[in-house]
């Protein structure tokens, strides 16, 4: 099992080039079950969970043609395996994303319950309610979900009871293939759920509204052969933010789009960091004294719960007291005890967490518990005295594509090494 050793105290200074957004290719390829004719993607991140998903599309039939380092054709001709095994599934949440283009198109799936990152439960009721809402028959019979709609989907009017991206998606990618007109109210608006919007509308489906909390989807797609260039990765180059921020250092972020950054940058801004555009992607620094700033986790375009650790780790480094506190998912603090080990002062308090900044951290070994944990401790071994040992990294391959080598070219002193 591989480990991270970070001797910390180094300021970064250089360009990172922000890889395709993982949470948008995801449901892409998932979309790609949907349409008999080929679909390219482009700017996909070379991370196991690309890997994973592009196995388990595979496994349904569905021909991955790679067409560079960073490009794939779908062909789903041929495809017509519905069911998705616990041995394929188990890897990832976002599996269950298959289940929707399944029924769509084919009329039934038996996919079993999906694994992922144990930061709370993330029921998926809302994508089985919303298949259900379409005409779809749901059971769930020895932890396999079972949906079957003989007659074919047909087009309805679906409120979300809270704004949940994959339900979203799910929604999305059935209503194209369903009959007749349907309406997504209290819809997520996240950036990757309006990028899954134009990759459909490249297929040939006729969507409006994505990005907005109301969506409008007419059914029965007559799909063609597409391509889709993802979009950047907004979580990555938040993390590379805040990467040059905790080091006092200075980023280009090349591909960064800052309006999918708003409320983080905001929130930087205020703390002592730097952020404005150019004419590649994104400026970021820091020279002077980082000062504390509170935050609440929110859907988008509110701060992303997905850049809560990796802020917290700034926080610890900031003078004063943050409170942070995560509304999104109930288990998201795993990585507190472990910023403790290198001298964070962190309260809980239920969904809160007050840091107390000190003037520095020390390197201590690290456990990582989930992926966004996980590149909170290497933010926090950046600016830690001394080494810092970061164990179970695998958690970073799932998102990531070449995090150390990238900090490595920007003066980190990281090396990657195999028990």
């Amino acid at each position: 099992m591989d480990r991270l050793l970070i001797d910390g105290g180094r300021r970064l200074e250089g360009t990172v080039a922000i890889a395709g957004a993982k949470n948008a290719a995801l449901p892409q390829i998932a979309a790609s079950l949907l349409s008999p004719h080929p679909l390219t993607l482009t700017n996909l991140p070379k991370v196991a969970d690309v890997e994973n998903m592009l196995g388990v599309v595979g496994r349904h039939g569905v021909k991955v043609a790679p067409g560079g380092a960073h490009e794939a054709t779908l062909d789903a001709g041929a495809a017509g395996h519905v069911e998705a095994p616990y041995d394929v599934v188990r890897k990832m949440r976002a599996t269950v994303l298959v289940l929707g283009p399944l029924v769509a198109r084919f009329g039934r799936a038996r996919v079993s319950m999906p694994g992922g990152c144990a930061i709370g439960a993330r029921p998926i009721d809302l994508h089985l309610k919303v298949l259900g809402q379409l005409g779809a028959e749901i059971g769930v019979v020895g932890g396999t979900i079972e949906a079957e709609a003989k007659s074919g989907l047909r087009g309805a009017r679906i409120v979300l009871g809270s704004p949940s991206v994959g339900a979203t998606e799910t929604a999305m990618m059935a209503a194209c293939a369903a009959r007749g007109e349907t309406e997504i109210l209290n819809a997520a608006c996240e950036p990757e759920v309006a990028d899954l919007a134009a990759c459909l509308v490249a297929m040939g489906a006729r969507i409006e509204g994505a990005g907005t909390h109301r969506i409008e989807i007419q059914g029965d797609t007559a799909w063609r052969p597409a391509r889709h260039h993802t979009i950047p990765d907004r979580v990555e180059a938040g993390t590379y933010a805040i990467a040059a921020a905790i080091t006092g250092g200075h980023l280009e972020l090349t591909g960064a789009r800052l309006e999918h950054l708003a409320a983080p940058a905001q929130v930087l801004e205020t703390v002592g960091v730097r952020l404005w555009p150019t004419d590649r992607g994104l400026m970021v620094s820091r020279e002077g004294r980082l000062v504390a700033g509170d935050i609440t986790t929110e859907p988008y375009p509110g701060f992303p719960t997905d850049l809560q650790a990796q802020y917290m780790a700034l926080m610890t480094v900031a003078e004063g007291a943050a409170s942070i506190r995560e509304t999104v998912f109930e288990n998201r603090f795993m990585h507190v005890p472990e910023l403790a080990r290198m001298g964070a002062d962190i309260a809980l308090r239920g969904s809160t967490a007050l840091v107390r900044g000190r003037p520095k951290l020390v390197g201590a070994p690290v456990m990582a518990t989930d992926l966004r944990a996980s590149v909170c401790l290497v933010l926090a071994g950046l600016a830690a005295e001394g080494r810092t040992t970061v164990n179970r990294v695998y958690h970073l391959d799932r998102g990531y594509e070449d995090l150390a080598r990238k900090l490595v070219r920007c003066g980190a002193a990281i090396e990657r090494v195999r028990e």
